[in-house]
């Protein structure tokens, strides 16, 4: 009977640890994914960076519409801090998070939204 019961608790044990791990991580109040929702684009860059100015040439040529964030800014900072990234460009596209200039996985993210940029 005891081990029954041993079974029971351990059970329920690990019913209520599957649901609490399934549950959807908080965000940094600094994350830019709180600001995308399921379709906004956040693109993290600096005026310094080639691979940033090669993106943004690409986004404008496609008339992809963003928002851009400057890393050497205050809130640039705070954003990059908030997704734990170390290199740039980053980009927000709805809840997913592209690093670097990665044209395979942003043309993924972008053509659903109606973009063609790549």
């Amino acid at each position: 009977m005891r081990i029954l019961g041993l079974l029971l608790i351990l059970g329920l044990a690990g019913g209520l640890y599957s649901w609490w791990s399934q549950r959807p991580a908080e965000l940094h109040p600094d994350d830019p994914r709180l600001a995308t929702g399921e379709a906004g684009i956040v693109m993290l860059a600096a005026e310094w960076c080639g691979y940033c100015q090669r993106q943004q040439r690409d986004f404008e040529r496609a008339g992809v519409r963003y928002r851009l964030l400057d890393v050497d800014s205050p809130d640039g900072d705070r954003a990059m801090r908030a997704l734990g990234a170390r290199g740039i460009p980053v980009t927000v596209i709805g809840q997913a998070v592209v690093r670097g200039y990665d044209t395979a996985a942003l043309d993924q993210r972008l053509s659903p939204l109606g973009y063609d940029v790549y």
